[in-house]
């Protein structure tokens, strides 16, 4: 009989015909890059595991339960298994599952997906070595972390995210001004590269008539300052009507604005992996990108996206004129990103390979 076999309570099927619990915890109150990662792999999951979503909504996943009521449903193994997988991508994740296993002692074993690109500080470092299974994003992440179980690059939905049937309408339909958009994704604040963006802008954009540019994402509290400086520059340069914050976008929205837009502008100071120049390329975005990150490899040898040293301002907003004013080039970047997103990059594969990982946990139990 062989381990997949749904009869011997090793395949994913469990004993009783029915699909295995498997806890993906969701406890940050915003919705950021681990968010947009975590709620793509599950729903790719769900018709395999029956995912418990604990903490908060991700976008077209599982009602999302209490923590507590996760602690409940976790008293007892699963059938045909010694132990309840959660799945942790954050620090107060991993203390919850720590605390679930340890303390309260519930047949459960810890799994977490690790992207930082740096050594992680003491707390993080001591959470992390009491994780009994570990993904890392990259093979330079799986340099700072043990007990690497798989190096699984994140992996983007190419059908959530996919190319507008006309860039020019989505745009349109987006009500943002002028009659093509460049944008920047995440939150405001200086790792993120937000001043790097309004600098490239203020450069490119007397040279891209008819573009609008967004700065889309939240500051927080202690970053308030900062968007109030970048608000001003904006204005001291004349641009207030072309350089946009809109805020924070829900996220069922993002991938129709996406598809309207025509460059993504990445220029983080550090990126742990970075997602949002995957989402562009599903929708047939290329983009220009700092060397943070894993945007080397997105960029496909420049076919897909260009990549800018230390994320310099003015080579970024002379390789985004390059890119816009160039239609025949855009175009093939635009394809090629596609192509790169949904021949390397597919979620569906990431999830295949964290399945495997969850699997061969159970098994060598």
């Amino acid at each position: 009989m062989s381990n997949n076999d749904p009869a011997n309570g090793l395949g994913h099927p469990n004993a009783a015909g029915g699909r295995l619990p498997v806890f993906v915890l969701n406890m940050h109150r915003n919705f950021t890059g681990v968010s947009a990662t975590a709620a793509a792999v599950v729903r790719q999951q769900l018709d395999r595991y029956d995912v418990k979503l604990v903490g908060g909504p991700l976008p077209g996943c599982p009602e999302p339960l209490s923590w507590r009521h996760a602690l409940m449903l976790s008293r007892a193994p699963p059938p045909g298994r010694p132990f309840h997988i959660w799945h942790v991508r954050r620090n107060p994740e991993m203390r919850a599952g720590i605390f679930g296993r340890d303390v309260l002692r519930l047949p459960v074993r810890l799994v977490f997906t690790s992207s930082a690109q740096r050594r992680h500080s003491l707390i993080p470092r001591w959470l992390i070595s009491r994780m009994d299974a570990i993904i890392a994003t990259t093979d330079e992440a799986a340099r700072f972390v043990g007990n690497v179980r798989a190096v699984v690059p994140h992996g983007v939905d190419v059908e959530r995210f996919h190319p507008a049937t006309s860039r020019d309408q989505a745009w349109a339909a987006s009500g943002y001004p002028g009659t093509a958009g460049i944008a920047t994704i995440g939150r405001i604040r200086e790792e993120k590269g937000t001043d790097r963006f309004v600098t490239t802008m203020i450069a490119a954009l007397p040279r891209l008539p008819g573009h609008t540019a967004l700065v889309i994402g939240k500051a927080a509290p202690e970053h308030v300052g900062f968007l109030a400086r970048l608000r001003q520059q904006v204005a001291d340069a004349g641009l207030s009507e072309r350089i946009l914050f809109p805020g924070e976008i829900d996220a069922e929205a993002m991938p129709g604005l996406v598809r309207g837009l025509s460059l993504l502008v990445a220029l983080p100071r550090y990126e742990g992996y970075g997602v949002t120049p995957l989402e562009a390329m599903a929708s047939g975005v290329p983009f220009v990108a700092s060397n943070a990150g894993w945007f080397e490899a997105f960029s496909d040898s420049g076919a897909a996206g260009l990549v800018v040293p230390d994320g310099a301002p003015q080579v970024a907003a002379d390789r985004a004129v390059e890119i816009l004013s160039d239609t025949a080039r855009h175009q093939a970047m635009a394809l090629a990103a596609r192509a790169t997103a949904v021949d390397q990059f597919s979620v569906a594969a990431e999830a295949e390979a964290i399945n495997k990982v969850y699997e061969d946990l159970w098994q060598q139990a």
